[in-house]
């Protein structure tokens, strides 16, 4: 830091937004977020920085085995199921290039997931997961950042079933668990649009 720039000279103040650099103010633009559920506008708060590293994993992630396949990842984008319900979720995967228009998605992606947050947990699991069934979402994921844990839901018949809740396990977890524990608990998930896609579950928690 330079002599002339004391500590306090650096600051943001979140709501009307103004940045203080070098005795400057200089105003910012911050676009509020917020989601249609139910016909009521919901803002959406920041989200930690655990959830956006979580979020920013399995992008990459599924980002780079898209490659040149015909479905698509989107971080956040509003997608739109019918006038009364649009969301914005973390993540989505869409296979039909016709829903996919120049600012949102019009109708159900193949693949939806959220990570939870405390003042977004409620609507995952409730008014969320409940439009994703009915719109038929394919495959809905919930994350947990605290309890490291993924649990994927799969459309059966028009509803969902609880697939697997796949768990992050310290070396210390694993190795108290039995053998037929262990038989039963897998490490590398797997999305159900393809059969040669695993994710070992510790990259999407990976903090470094």
């Amino acid at each position: 830091m330079s002599d002339d720039m004391p500590p306090n000279n650096e600051r943001a103040l979140f709501g009307g937004f103004c940045i203080r650099r070098g005795g400057v103010n200089v105003p910012d633009v911050i676009e509020e977020k917020y989601e249609l559920i139910d016909g009521k506008e919901v803002m959406l708060s920041a989200a930690s920085i655990s959830h956006l590293n979580i979020q920013g994993n399995l992008y990459h992630i599924l980002k780079n085995y898209l490659k040149g396949k015909r479905c698509k990842v989107f971080s956040e984008a509003r997608v739109v199921f019918e006038n009364k319900n649009w969301f914005q979720p973390d993540l989505i995967v869409v296979c039909d290039k016709n829903k996919i228009k120049d600012t949102y998605i019009d109708g159900a992606p193949d693949f939806v997931a959220e990570v939870l947050s405390p003042t977004t947990q409620l609507r995952d699991f409730g008014i969320k997961k409940d439009t994703y069934e009915k719109f038929g979402v394919r495959e809905y994921w919930i994350i947990s950042p605290k309890e490291e844990t993924i649990a994927v839901y799969l459309l059966k018949d028009g509803k969902y079933r609880i697939d697997h809740v796949y768990h992050k396990y310290t070396e210390e977890e694993w190795r108290w668990l039995t053998d037929e524990e262990k038989a039963e608990q897998s490490l590398a998930l797997k999305i159900s649009l393809y059969d040669d896609l695993e994710i070992d579950i510790r990259d999407v928690f990976e903090d470094e």
